[in-house]
């Protein structure tokens, strides 16, 4: 169990608006972890297609969190980096697969679409629960900053599952070839 105490900047959440706050500040720090990932993730693929993918969503997530700060702006309150352990969980665990399947890029690849199309499921869930809380305190402004975020990760979303037949196929057609190599 994380005690209150082991997480420097938070304090208890007694209101609808702290708890709103909050999950936003974990959003907030989410997308900069992401922003990252995505970096490192564009490196290191080799597909080209994957590559057009992530690029424009670099700066798509540049600008969720540009609209997170707005967010909070409009509650009044300045974005501080909560730490989302879900968001550095799954970084940690894409860039541990990345190491071990080095070896083989299209196996790289195809690993790298499938966590971030886990990451962009995460985010979709995300703004989902936090619209509906928008929704109910009657922040209009605030939900159409979340809704441009929210249609953004669902439409990179729906890309990257479309592309993983094509990588699942890439890396099947490679294991074959040298599978037949060996014989």
């Amino acid at each position: 169990m994380v005690l209150v105490s082991e997480r420097p900047g938070t304090k208890k959440i007694t209101s609808l608006q702290q708890k709103f706050i909050y999950e936003i500040n974990t959003m907030y720090d989410a997308e900069n972890r992401f922003l990252e990932a995505q970096q490192m993730m564009w490196q290191c693929c080799q597909n080209s297609k994957l590559k057009a993918v992530i690029e424009p969503h670099l700066q798509e997530t540049e600008q969720h969190i540009e609209n997170l700060k707005q967010v909070l702006s409009t509650l009044g309150e300045q974005p501080q980096r909560i730490t989302c352990d879900v968001a550095a969980g799954l970084i940690s665990e894409c860039q541990k697969f990345a190491l071990l399947a080095a070896d083989n890029p299209k196996i790289v690849d195809l690993g790298l679409a499938g966590w971030h199309c886990k990451i962009e499921q995460l985010e979709i869930a995300c703004y989902r629960g936090l619209i509906k809380v928008a929704e109910q305190m009657g922040q209009n402004q605030v939900v159409q900053l979340l809704e441009q975020n929210l249609h953004q990760e669902e439409q990179t979303a729906q890309k990257l599952e479309q592309l993983m037949m094509q990588l699942i196929q890439e890396a099947k057609q490679t294991e074959a070839k040298t599978t037949a190599k060996a014989r």
